[in-house]
């Protein structure tokens, strides 16, 4: 892979980093000031948490990948990582944000899908820095 194409993986990665970081400030927001009822509340707080945090895991996806730059022969990992973190934000804090919206619905059930795609984004990268440890940097 090219430094290139590399830069604009690194690049799309932190652009959708940086939308999910600022959906999640906007609904914060919206939680705190648009709704009143306390169980949908939670919901959105919950959505935004986890939104934000795997938001700030998509920035260090396109760190890391941009740092390795193909070298160390993880960018499929980190893209894996990417991948899973984007699909448990639409999963798992969709259907939250769903819940507290619209009450239960059989979408609902996609919450946990959603979470062990957040599982299996981390899990690539702890393989990305086990490659690392192993790899010879010489």
């Amino acid at each position: 892979m090219t430094e290139r194409a590399i830069g604009r993986i690194a690049g799309i990665w932190l652009v959708l980093a940086a939308l999910n970081g600022g959906i999640a400030v906007a609904t914060g927001a919206y939680a705190s000031h648009g709704l009143t009822d306390q169980r949908m509340i939670e919901l959105f707080r919950i959505a935004g948490q986890y939104q934000m945090w795997h938001a700030l895991a998509l920035a260090g996806v396109a760190s890391l990948a941009r740092l390795d730059g193909g070298r160390l022969g993880s960018p499929r990992l980190l893209a894996f990582a990417g991948w899973a973190f984007l699909a448990g934000i639409v999963l798992f804090c969709g259907a939250l944000y769903l819940l507290a919206l619209q009450g239960p619905s059989p979408l609902g059930a996609v919450a946990p899908v959603g979470g062990l795609s957040f599982m299996a984004g981390w899990a690539a990268l702890v393989a990305v820095g086990v490659r690392w440890t192993l790899t010879d940097r010489r």
